[in-house]
């Protein structure tokens, strides 16, 4: 598995995706928002942090970024596309993955721990997990409540495609553990192809016991084996 991060003006989390894709083994490409050859690539990662300011709308300007036509024609061949946080905003603005990413339920920035349940563990981001099982992450995001259209919804649903949901550490979908208020708890979608993954929380803050954890890590590592 070769990958690469993509870096757009304002972005802020690719050194840590780096770190937590080397930690697994891999040793990412850094692709600069204006290059369009991915040539070579099999996983394009797209990281948390603030695209072009997040002015207009969070990731509507990086949509529009020379690379993304780059990055549908990588996903149309199937190749892997991983979006976390500002990254899940960016493939919702491009239309790689449906719906959209608002105001946070509480209209704060909200920074602290969460926990995720698995909805499906036979995809090449979540392998390495058990469906059901519950693991921590990180949120770090001013808008990430999950919106769509209830047809859009059932459809997730009907289709497998809900990867992860907010939980308690006890796996209980509730209010409290849904912190932005997304649509039924989801904090993960996937593609139909189940080859791309969106993502508000940030599974690359906990992949060393240094980082207070490695619950993030089993996702890196599932990427480095694929």
């Amino acid at each position: 598995m070769k990958a690469g991060i993509v870096v757009f003006p304002g972005i802020n989390r690719e050194r840590d995706m780096a770190i937590a894709l080397r930690n697994s083994g891999l040793e990412p490409r850094m692709i600069w928002h204006k290059e369009t050859d991915l040539a070579g690539l099999d996983l394009i990662v797209l990281p948390g942090g603030f695209s072009h300011g997040d002015y207009l709308r969070c990731g509507a300007m990086a949509a529009h970024s020379p690379v993304m036509a780059a990055i549908r024609e990588h996903a149309a061949r199937g190749g892997y596309v991983l979006g976390v946080c500002n990254g899940f905003q960016i493939l919702t603005e491009a239309g790689l993955l449906p719906g959209a990413l608002l105001r946070n339920a509480s209209l704060r920035f909200l920074s602290m721990d969460c926990h995720l349940r698995v909805e499906r563990a036979d995809t090449v981001f979540t392998s390495r997990y058990q469906r059901g099982q519950v693991f921590r992450a990180v949120m770090a995001h001013g808008d990430g409540n999950y919106f769509a259209a209830d047809a859009t919804l059932d459809r997730l649903e009907g289709e497998g495609l809900v990867a992860l949901r907010y939980a308690t550490p006890a796996g209980e979908i509730t209010p409290e553990a849904n912190r932005n208020g997304s649509a039924r708890s989801i904090a993960g979608i996937l593609s139909p192809n189940l080859r791309i993954l969106g993502l508000m929380p940030h599974p690359e803050d906990l992949v060393d016991s240094l980082m207070g954890g490695t619950d993030g890590k089993p996702l890196f590592d599932a990427l480095a084996t694929a």
